[in-house]
């Protein structure tokens, strides 16, 4: 039904000429749902920002420091305060716990949802070795709902903070679940992770997860891609494939930075950055950019 035009309900009548027999308080129910369907539609998403392709960014999930005045987007953790003149990439790990003392720590998801990290056959969570993180159990479709319906205040909080897009990290994390889930069990939590990021007008970047191919983009919705040492692990092709010059790239030793900037520099945004990446200041920082050609 358009705004303005009348409605009109037009009814048939058997050949008899009798009315057809209906109650009236079910014929009633049945116009209310017919101008229902008529005039009801789905809300539009509010759209989503996507950032400048090729644009200068900083990577500061270490620390967080004012950023160059040639950046134009910043990557900060979801806890901290994003740049208010550059578009901002709030960072979240979405298969893993979070770092403390933060909400979603091993330690708060042990006391409060200790059903919903993989566990080993002792009971202890699996940890991940390098970073000390528990993996979250996305083995089924309900612990994956339970975990997104956790993760959506979290989601809600970046947009809240003026963030304009989410980094998703831990995509590789069914390789550290000892079989308890596998990329297929990924790609369905992304999924709804993503619609749901969509819905409050937020991209959301695939951080790393070369291997996904391109249904990072065609299936589970990614807008772009932020990668650590493509190069060095000979992947940025699949970003290429998938995103085309949308993505943003981290290396972190100086042959691979060198080679990247060669090949694609001024089309991808690159940056060598310190494995750690310590904030401005640390005696470890490393900040580089590709030389202007």
């Amino acid at each position: 039904m358009s705004d303005g035009v009348p409605f009109v309900l037009h009814l048939r009548y058997p050949a008899s000429g009798t009315l057809p027999r209906m109650k009236p308080v079910a014929a009633v129910a049945a116009l209310l749902l017919l101008v229902a369907s008529c005039s009801a539609s789905e809300p539009e998403a509010p759209p989503v920002e996507l950032p400048p392709v090729g644009g200068r960014f900083d990577y500061q999930i270490g620390g967080i420091y004012q950023p160059d005045a040639r950046v134009k987007i910043v990557v900060r953790d979801r806890g901290k305060i994003p740049v208010g003149d550059r578009y901002n990439v709030c960072y979240l790990n979405a298969l893993q716990t979070q770092p403390d003392p933060m909400e979603g720590s091993l330690s708060w998801w042990r006391q409060n949802h200790g059903d919903l990290l993989v566990k080993k056959p002792d009971g202890q969570p699996v940890i991940d070795p390098e970073w000390d993180e528990g993996i979250l159990d996305i083995s089924t479709a309900d612990k994956r709902q339970k975990i997104l319906d956790i993760q959506k205040k979290w989601i809600e909080g970046c947009k809240i903070s003026r963030f304009q897009a989410i980094e998703a990290d831990n995509l590789d994390s069914h390789m550290r679940a000892g079989g308890a889930f596998d990329i297929n069990a990924t790609k369905e939590f992304m999924k709804a992770f993503v619609k749901h990021a969509h819905e409050k007008g937020l991209a959301v970047a695939q951080k790393n997860g070369g291997e996904l191919g391109d249904s990072g983009k065609k299936y589970i919705g990614f807008d772009f891609a932020i990668t650590e040492d493509c190069e060095a692990n000979g992947e940025c092709k699949h970003y290429a494939d998938a995103f085309g010059d949308n993505f943003f790239q981290i290396e972190y030793t100086d042959e691979a930075f060198q080679k990247s900037c060669a090949d694609r520099g001024g089309k991808v945004a690159i940056i060598r950055r310190d494995r750690n990446v310590v904030p401005y200041g640390h005696s470890d920082y490393v900040n580089e950019v590709c030389p202007a050609s």
